[in-house]
């Protein structure tokens, strides 16, 4: 099993991927984003780094994907905090002309050899929501963060997530959640996970 979590820069994908490798058994690969050396570049001059912000993330993600993700997946599940396809995402949002030409041809390339998840656990959440919790962790590079980035990215993830058609997507709004301080938020979304994989029935397990 390929158990893949995703959304926006905020939403607890990470967080949410650690609480539920135990439950599913699964190895965990997250994202390697810190070692990017134009992000920083990036959030303060979107334009001028955005093309190799975004070759950067592509060919890591994909190393990854290929060495991480596909080799783990021959003996046991995978628990990942992103999708290779939603690198494209970003590339859209970012990238104009010959350049988003160039990184859709590299893309294309590259996405035949990468392994499909079976499930994308969507977590979703406001903007203001998401803006608070970027807020909370302060991390450097983010601290120049434009809301209307973080605005214009979220309706973007909304349409590409409620469309995608490579895996099925289980949609959860995360506004009211607190995963980690609720014990019964995490069960509903483990219920809801195993139902939407066929690996049990739904049903929220109580606390004891």
């Amino acid at each position: 099993m390929y158990l893949a979590i995703e959304g926006v820069i905020g939403a607890g994908k990470t967080t949410v991927a650690r609480l539920l490798q135990e439950t599913f058994s699964a190895q965990l690969c997250l994202e390697v984003f810190e070692e990017n050396p134009f992000l920083s570049d990036f959030y303060a001059d979107r334009a001028r780094y955005a093309f190799q912000t975004q070759i950067f993330f592509l060919l890591s993600r994909y190393h990854q994907q290929r060495q991480d993700v596909a080799e783990a997946l021959r003996g046991r599940s995978v628990l990942t905090d992103y999708t290779f396809a939603k690198d494209a995402l970003f590339a859209r949002l970012n990238l104009h002309g010959d350049e988003l030409e160039m990184y859709y041809r590299v893309h294309n390339a590259l996405a035949v050899k990468i392994p499909r998840p079976d499930l994308i656990v969507y977590l979703r959440a406001s903007t203001d929501v998401l803006m608070y919790r970027i807020a909370q962790r302060d991390r450097p590079y983010e601290r120049q963060m434009e809301r209307a980035y973080i605005d214009e990215l979220n309706r973007a993830y909304d349409s590409f997530f409620g469309g995608h058609g490579d895996s099925p997507v289980l949609k959860v709004d995360t506004d009211s959640l607190n995963l980690v301080a609720n014990t019964e938020h995490l069960a509903d979304i483990q219920g809801k996970i195993k139902s939407a994989l066929r690996i049990g029935p739904y049903q929220v397990e109580l606390p004891l």
